[in-house]
């Protein structure tokens, strides 16, 4: 192949300080051609404005028009995808506004997808926050047969997939606008997605780019108690459930066995879903978090 060509798709929201790093770490990203499209949720530091006066300058970076109130990550990056034309690049990267790449991040994820075998990629992270605290973040755990109903493939802004992937995404996106407008996480739907349709997804060890946390994260880490509370929160509030099988309509597999099961939310449904933990989430941690909220929510009859 030759020098492959990557399509960067940067949803930002008030970014104004931090995005110019993210920018100039993609550009300088070695051994591909990347051209950058961002589309900016209606902001009040100026983002717009910086991101324009960078369209006319730079020709590797354009922007989508201005004005939109998107008010999540997941409808910018959706917009961007149903928006932007996929055809003449090998890869759709995602990025946030506020990470740095290593220079090698996109030919590491080129490397791993130029043989065919794998259709998208994600990678572990190198976290870091203001006080120079700085943490891997491992999402690498081995697949197991149902996790993508139930989580993502780590952090989007990790995430790169060939064209063929993002252009079927682009077409079910296209076509139930109405119900991905509920979808929270773009990742956890690019993932969900690409499992379903046979597309083989790698998750890598190797961390090429530094996750930026501070208080304006949408989803970070999700570290420490105050985080861990926020998701049990949500999903004995309903949010999780309803998202998965939100997630399992799109992609399809509304009428699996395996989703009818659960999908009314009914104490049984819950209580075989909280037996099948092995096979829902990656990290071992996870598993059993997971049997244990199937369990509060069979019994209890909450969060539906």
């Amino acid at each position: 192949m030759k020098t492959p060509k990557v399509l960067v798709l940067l949803a930002a929201y008030n970014g104004r300080q931090w995005i110019e790093e993210q920018v100039q770490s993609i550009l300088a990203q070695q051994a591909v051609h990347v051209h950058i499209v961002v589309s900016v949720d209606i902001s009040t530091d100026g983002t717009e404005a910086l991101v324009s006066e960078w369209a006319e300058k730079e020709s590797r970076l354009s922007c989508l028009p201005h004005g939109r109130r998107f008010g999540g990550a997941a409808a910018n990056f959706f917009r961007l995808l149903m928006e932007t034309d996929l055809e003449a690049y090998n890869y759709i990267a995602f990025a946030d506004q506020d990470d740095v790449w290593l220079p090698d991040k996109l030919s590491r994820a080129h490397e791993v997808l130029q043989h065919g075998t794998y259709a998208a990629y994600s990678s572990d992270v190198v976290a870091f926050w203001p006080d120079g605290h700085e943490a891997v973040i491992q999402k690498s755990q081995p697949q197991v047969e149902f996790d993508y109903f139930f989580e993502a493939a780590g952090p989007g802004c990790t995430y790169v997939l060939d064209t063929s992937l993002a252009s079927a995404m682009k077409a079910t996106l296209l076509l139930h606008q109405d119900k991905v407008a509920k979808v929270s996480l773009h990742d956890w739907f690019s993932y969900a997605f690409a499992r379903a349709n046979g597309y083989a997804w790698f998750i890598d060890t190797q961390t090429h780019m530094r996750y930026r946390q501070h208080a304006s994260n949408q989803v970070g880490v999700n570290s420490g108690f105050t985080a861990y509370r926020k998701r049990v929160s949500k999903v004995l509030g309903g949010w999780w459930l309803s998202q998965a099988v939100l997630i399992a309509e799109l992609i399809g597999k509304e009428d699996d066995p395996f989703v009818v099961a659960w999908r009314d939310g009914k104490r049984m449904g819950l209580l075989g879903l909280a037996f099948k933990y092995q096979r829902c989430r990656r990290r071992t941690r996870d598993k059993y978090a997971f049997f244990m909220l199937c369990l509060i929510l069979a019994v209890t009859g909450v969060g539906r």
